[in-house]
């Protein structure tokens, strides 16, 4: 299997080897198994999918599956990942979203209210974010939010990670002696834990598991699940 060229890969140092690169897109695949239910059958959308990492990975333990959707902000990483898997893998398909965000993509459209994702309703049984709502506002991450509520199928899920901690303010941008030292714009946005559980409630899906501080930097693994 094609991977990235290094400099594409996001996600720290350890990245840069092959075999690291490799390893983390097959554990993020069997996260999905294990605790999304990911099938042969299965729909998905990947958001902030960067240079394919969970495509590479499905592809590896599962192969093709029912449907793969993956959209970013960076014109580079999908113009790679349809020359290298699209190509090869007609039912993964990249699509860039010129969505404005101060880090990522500053001089993109910025978000407004009646947002929407190119998709129909009820198109995906999983819906996917690695350090998305890390970087992310809470009036866009709750725009977001409505959108996969209507994006999953009756009983989809929703996995995402975010920087998350009790007892602290709703929202903070580069919260200064947090983890680690943050700068430049939304490097890390860390939410009150309740009022970011608050948010994806009121959005229709409900958290029924989460793992503190297991990811990237030290945020916390969210998993949801649309209401009935």
């Amino acid at each position: 299997m094609v991977l990235p060229p290094r400099e594409l890969r996001l996600g720290g140092p350890s990245f840069a080897d092959d075999d690291r690169f490799l390893k983390t897109a097959q554990d993020e695949t069997r996260r999905l198994v294990t605790s999304l239910g990911l099938t042969s059958g299965s729909r998905v959308l990947d958001v902030g999918c960067g240079v394919g990492r969970l495509a590479i990975g499905i592809l590896s333990e599962v192969g093709d599956i029912g449907g793969y959707w993956g959209v970013d902000v960076d014109e580079r990483f999908v113009h790679w990942c349809r020359q290298y898997v699209e190509r090869e893998h007609p039912k993964f398909r990249f699509i860039r979203l010129d969505v404005g965000n101060p880090r990522y993509n500053p001089s993109g459209e910025a978000l407004v209210p009646g947002f929407r994702f190119p998709f129909p309703d009820q198109a995906f049984e999983i819906v996917y974010l690695y350090s998305v709502f890390s970087h992310m506002l809470e009036g866009d991450a709750r725009l977001y939010l409505r959108e996969f509520h209507r994006l999953l199928v009756s009983s989809g899920r929703l996995f995402f990670t975010a920087f998350a901690e009790d007892a602290v303010p709703a929202v903070t941008i580069n919260p200064p002696g947090y983890r680690r030292p943050w700068s430049g714009p939304l490097h890390c946005v860390r939410y009150e834990t309740g009022f970011l559980r608050s948010m994806v409630s009121e959005s229709g899906l409900t958290i029924d598991r989460t793992e503190y501080a297991t990811e990237t930097d030290g945020q916390t693994a969210f998993y949801a699940l649309k209401k009935s």
